[in-house]
Formats: structure tokens, sequence, C-alpha cells
């Protein structure tokens, strides 16, 4: 993100020095089924799904049983081949799969929308806002039964 001008969503610090990034990741795939994307016999994409929000997103609960897209990340130097969009694509058969009708994302809000905005063109609906100290964040909601 830095690489591409982008200071503000995840800040300047590697997320491997950040404290507790390698204990999430670790929870991620150890309590998760993380699903990888590979072009070539390469990862180039990861997407982790969970039951619901991360206690760090200050938003009311759903309501009703969920899937929450806890990561969703691509390699930029494939940007424009669909990655995120063949992930999200696969959260939703996932959710669809567990008898599940509602597919929940946070995401940074900040830049310009343009995280929201590929959001919205995967068939998200922006839903609650929220400001978690300084960062300004977005839940979008999509339902898939």
């Amino acid at each position: 993100m830095n690489e591409r001008g982008n200071t503000e969503q995840w800040g300047t610090t590697p997320y491997s020095r950040k404290p507790g990034g390698v204990a999430r990741v670790e929870r991620y795939m150890t309590e998760n089924a993380p699903h990888v994307a590979e072009l070539d016999g390469a990862p180039v994409g990861a997407l982790v799904l969970d039951s619901g929000p991360s206690p760090q997103v200050p938003i009311a609960p759903a309501g009703e049983p969920e899937r929450y897209v806890r990561l969703l990340v691509s390699d930029r130097r494939h940007a424009g081949l669909g990655i995120g969009a063949a992930l999200l694509a696969h959260a939703v058969e996932e959710t669809r799969r567990a008898g599940v009708e509602l597919l929940r994302v946070d995401c940074w809000a900040g830049g310009g929308g343009e995280l929201v905005a590929f959001y919205e063109r995967n068939g998200f609906t922006p839903t609650d806002r929220f400001l978690s100290e300084t960062w300004p964040g977005q839940v979008l909601a999509r339902r898939v039964g």
C-alpha cells in the first residue's frame, strides 16, 4: 500500500511488526479456513471467512447468522485480473453452502472510497459507517440466499 502512496489505510509500519499482527494472522489461519487463490501455482490472494466481525470493529451484531469477510488480500502485481472478485465469489458460495443468507465485510472508507466502490461492484451494499480511532470504516452487506 505504501508503494502505491497509501500510507493512511495501514500506516507505514509492516503488519508483522505491529503489536498483535502476527498473532492475528496465525489465528486467522488456524481458527478459520483460509482460501488461497493461485496463479500458475503461486499464491496471489487470500480470503478468511468468520462467523462475525472482529471485536475491534465497533458495530452492532447482525441479529441473524452471518459469514463475515475477515481478510481479503490480493497481490497488487496482478491487479485487474479479478482475483479479489473471484475470492468474493468463493465467499458467496461458502456462505450459501453453510445455509447462511448474510455475508458482511468491513473496509477502510478513506482515500476517496475506492475500496468501498470495489465491494459495491461485487454486489455489496453499504450499511454502517464507523470510526476506529482515526481510521474511517464502512460495513457492507450482501444477501446471498
